[in-house]
């Protein structure tokens, strides 16, 4: 997969945070890419539903819905990145087939690494299929 591949696709982050958002964009844009912000999990859904990103930054606490709840009622499978500062929801988050899971405050160097595996999954169109596993998780 040659380096500009993941340039000018767009990006869903979604965070409460305002400040982590900002972070996000500055390092995100600086490199090319679309984004596309959501502060919680009702916009987050409004934005899948108007844009079909490759990729999600996603947080796991938020106001209206967490982040797995937002996994749960997205009918598209973009690769997804957790971006919490939970630790306790890791395993959850690799269940869903999480490409990355960054514990907050982490640093460029580490985003950079979570983004590099995004693109190589994106690359591969690696896409799990989300309705499958919650089904699966089910029982």
């Amino acid at each position: 997969m040659d380096e500009d591949s993941l340039k000018r696709r767009k990006i869903l982050v979604v965070d409460d945070e305002e400040r982590m958002v900002r972070f996000i964009r500055l390092n995100l844009e600086h490199d090319g890419f679309v984004v596309i912000e959501a502060f919680n999990g009702k916009q987050a859904l409004q934005r899948l539903r108007d844009a079909t990103p490759d990729l999600i930054l996603l947080d796991v606490m938020m106001p209206d819905l967490n982040g797995f709840e937002v996994l749960e009622l997205v009918n598209a499978h973009p690769a997804v990145i957790f971006v919490t500062a939970y630790d306790e929801y890791a395993l959850k988050a690799f269940e869903v087939h999480a490409v990355d899971y960054l514990l907050k405050p982490f640093s460029k160097e580490r985003f950079a690494e979570a983004l590099l595996r995004a693109k190589e999954r994106i690359g591969k169109k690696e896409r799990p299929d989300l309705s499958r596993l919650a089904a699966e998780a089910q029982g």
